[in-house]
């Protein structure tokens, strides 16, 4: 065993802890996630002349954030905890645990799909009331976002959260959330490096083409959703699910959807482009 080996075990999620109140990277993660790709907008806006103001882009980002937050939580509580939540409704919002007295314990569980759907939704009312183009706003953001992304996972793997399954492989690595205290893939890292660093380096260097509106949103659904269905392969199931159909988990069902959505938008735009 090397150093490698050990590092989960040696990183402190928690920046700042006040009595139950806790500040985790996770958290911060987020913000930096966000950052990221909101310069990056602003960057190809000034550099790409592509005609947005910066208030319409200001204003669309508050519209995102609420799409991934409330997407991604609610993505979670269906595709993943149904039964656990519909029991416990008031975890849903609250961040506290009352069952022995108050202790702060955070918004736990969020789903990357959530997130997607929610995103996509907030996005078409903020496109309808602002008489925005849909498709090229979505080509705007689509090659910033796994950029962004990439953050997210780093987040999960300072929290030693969403681990990959047993290995042998020598970049294994033991995280203090496992129970079975066994050598585990970095998962994490793994959906850091080739969802996140692959995909933005392959979405930033075309983002210039010209195909149709919709196009990078099409590749960005096909890229992360094939990305991230073999990535599954090595992931640790959510406990409480475990496979949903024979070794498929439902982050691969739901990769499978992603994949068909971005499909069926290139099937749909080329044909209307094409007057079929």
């Amino acid at each position: 065993m090397t150093w490698w080996n050990h590092i989960p075990e040696h990183i402190k999620p928690t920046i700042l802890t006040i009595g139950s109140f806790q500040l985790r990277y996770y958290g911060l993660m987020y913000i930096v996630a966000f950052a990221i790709v909101y310069y990056l907008v602003l960057y190809r806006v000034r550099t790409e002349k592509l005609g947005y103001s910066k208030d319409t882009i200001n204003s669309y980002f508050i519209w995102a954030i609420l799409g991934v937050v409330i997407g991604g939580r609610l993505g979670y509580i269906l595709f993943y905890n149904f039964k656990y939540f519909i029991a416990n409704p008031l975890e849903i919002v609250i961040p506290f645990d009352f069952s022995n007295g108050c202790h702060f314990t955070g918004i736990s569980g969020m789903s990357y799909h959530g997130g997607v759907i929610g995103v996509i939704l907030f996005s078409s009312l903020f496109c309808n009331k602002n008489k925005v183009n849909f498709w090229r706003l979505a080509d705007l953001l689509c090659p910033a976002i796994p950029l962004g992304y990439t953050f997210g996972r780093l987040g999960n793997f300072i929290n030693g959260e969403l681990y990959g399954r047993v290995t042998d492989v020598p970049w294994g690595m033991y995280f203090p959330l496992d129970p079975t205290h066994q050598l585990r893939h970095p998962s994490q890292l793994y959906e850091a490096i080739f969802e996140g660093i692959f995909l933005f380096m392959l979405l930033w260097n075309l983002r210039k083409i010209k195909v149709f509106d919709g196009f990078f949103l099409s590749l960005y659904l096909i890229g992360y959703g094939f990305v991230r269905f073999f990535i599954e392969f090595v992931r640790q199931p959510d406990s409480q699910l475990g496979f949903i159909l024979g070794p498929l988990t439902m982050g691969q069902i739901l990769c499978i959807v992603m994949v068909l959505g971005g499909i069926f938008i290139i099937i749909r735009k080329a044909s209307h482009d094409s007057g079929f």
